[in-house]
């Protein structure tokens, strides 16, 4: 696992303050900006976990705000309980992740796939509670990115016409894929897939281990169930390829 940048920005977590729930006016500041440029802006967040040993990697294209807002607070109070830094990372990453609406339309996609049989766990809904260990929950661009001051949803600016953008993907991405060697790879819209297939054009990413074409699970996705549908069959036989392969 890697802690990335959070050694140094642990003093200034540990000095935010004490509230239910964390503001823009302290969050969104220069002590945590980490790029600036014509309207958009990319912000340090303590999501620098990875969980080397998953089996599954879910993939979005960056954390918005909430998901900001959860990883900082919880990471203070793992940083005011004196947890290990490592493990503050991994607390905060697993608070924030896919929660709500999403995550019940996700549970319900994977089990249609037959993914708990290929994992060996009841239901997907166990990824998120007694089976974490075999999930690693990540982004496109790892850290949360704002375009004047809204979530970025990954199109505008396009995200592999954004040479910060595209960086974080062939760079970070990358890198973290690589250490998680024996997991299949689902990502979540399809700027993650294009995000994905730019990886796997440059010899990065073995294409076997990803569900390319995955649509995102939110409802907001009118198309959601078409291209799912479309998609099912194939899903299936790349899950079961791949996890053949691994017990090999």
């Amino acid at each position: 696992m890697t802690i990335g940048l959070f050694n140094r920005y642990a003093p200034y977590i540990a000095a935010l303050p004490s509230r239910d729930s964390l503001t823009k006016d302290v969050l969104l500041v220069s002590t945590f900006l980490l790029h600036k440029e014509n309207g958009l802006e990319i912000y340090y967040a303590p999501f620098d976990y990875v969980n080397e040993n998953a089996k599954i990697v879910l993939i979005g294209i960056t954390p918005g705000w909430t998901q900001m807002e959860i990883g900082y607070r919880f990471a203070k109070q793992g940083l005011q309980q004196g947890m290990p830094l490592s493990e503050i990372c991994a607390y905060a990453k697993r608070q924030a992740s896919f929660a709500g609406s999403m995550r019940k339309n996700l549970i319900d996609m994977l089990d249609r796939l037959d993914l708990p049989k290929a994992l060996g766990i009841a239901s997907s809904a166990l990824l998120f509670s007694d089976h974490r260990d075999l999930l690693h929950t990540t982004s496109a661009i790892r850290y949360p990115v704002f375009v004047n001051g809204q979530n970025y949803t990954g199109h505008r600016p396009r995200l592999l016409k954004t040479p910060v953008l595209l960086r974080y993907v062939k760079e970070v991405l990358a890198a973290e894929l690589g250490l998680i060697r024996s997991a299949l790879i689902i990502p979540l819209g399809k700027s993650v897939s294009a995000a994905l297939r730019v990886l796997i054009d440059h010899g990065l990413l073995d294409s076997r281990r990803c569900l390319l074409e995955f649509p995102h699970p939110s409802g907001a996705n009118g198309h959601r169930a078409k291209q799912y549908a479309r998609m099912q069959s194939d899903f299936k036989r790349t899950i079961k390829a791949w996890f053949e392969q691994q017990r090999g």
